[in-house]
């Protein structure tokens, strides 16, 4: 029974709802199934070695074995399920990997849920607009990311997008969550911003059941001050994703549709929601 709390904005969901966690055998994704678990939500955790994720995940989790890379038995898997929350991680910024891990797995999970329209909380990257860079040269794997930001966009599935910044650099006193927008903090290193892992895990599960949270795609990072209690006060003054846009709201237009490879510009009108997708005429 799907758990979905509706008003006429937006779409919530609430424990016991069932959360499937894609990529929960990952650094972020082993926290967001102990967060879940903690709220209260049942877990449906897509895992690539049941052996390791036995030892990783807790009891209470739902252990599902299964290649997020391939499309086999994906519909089977998301049948049932409330909400998504994608940790996937190549971890590059460079080569195929992000193309079949990072773009390649939301593209199959999305397009595995049918006519289903889960809560969706997307994690991908600060600095992920940021195509090139002096020392690194082009960075695919922000290209890959942000187009796996495309396909939930022009999916119609209530979602929020996280870009958080770099991993467990923060201070012992920086535990305020803050968000930003327009991705305009470039510098690839921890001076665009820093959040704990836990505090990452925390946002993507609280996103679920946030009024505030839905439509939305923000960075987040951490700074000084006392923990952050208040989700919908966190996420208010945010401003929501413009609905046929492709890319975030404030973000710059630097990767234009009509340049994407043409199977990916198919891919993308193969999951869009008839009048989500602003850029028709470009396919």
């Amino acid at each position: 029974m799907c758990a979905y709390l509706v008003n006429s904005e937006t779409a919530v969901i609430t424990p016991p709802a069932t959360v499937l966690v894609v990529g929960a055998t990952g650094s972020i994704g082993r926290l967001v199934v102990a967060e879940a678990l903690r709220q209260g939500y049942k877990v449906r955790a897509l895992v690539r070695d049941l052996v390791k994720a036995k030892k990783l995940l807790p009891p209470q989790s739902e252990l599902i074995e299964c290649d997020v890379t391939l499309s086999a038995g994906l519909a089977e898997i998301v049948r049932g399920v409330d909400a998504i929350v994608f940790t996937l991680g190549a971890g590059s910024v460079r080569g195929e990997s992000a193309m079949v891990v990072d773009y390649g797995g939301v593209r199959n999970v999305l397009a595995a849920r049918g006519h289903l329209s889960p809560r969706v909380a997307l994690m991908t990257a600060i600095g992920v607009t940021k195509r090139v860079d002096a020392q690194l040269g082009v960075l695919a794997g922000h290209d890959w990311k942000r187009r796996s930001e495309r396909l939930v966009r022009v999916s119609g599935c209530p979602y929020t997008i996280v870009r958080p910044g770099w991993f467990d650099c923060n201070g012992a006193d920086q535990h305020r969550l803050v968000l930003l927008q327009g991705d305009s903090r470039w510098a690839s290193d921890a001076t665009d911003g820093v959040v704990s892992r836990h505090q990452i895990a925390e946002d993507l599960v609280r996103s679920l059941s946030t009024v505030a949270a839905e439509g939305k795609t923000v960075e987040l990072v951490a700074e000084q001050g006392a923990s952050t209690q208040d989700f919908e006060a966190l996420f208010a003054p945010t401003d929501a994703d413009i609905p046929r846009e492709l890319d975030a709201v404030h973000d710059r237009d630097n990767m234009p549709l009509a340049d994407e490879p043409t199977w990916v510009r198919d891919e993308l009108a193969s999951l869009y929601q008839p009048g989500l997708l602003k850029h028709d005429d470009a396919n």
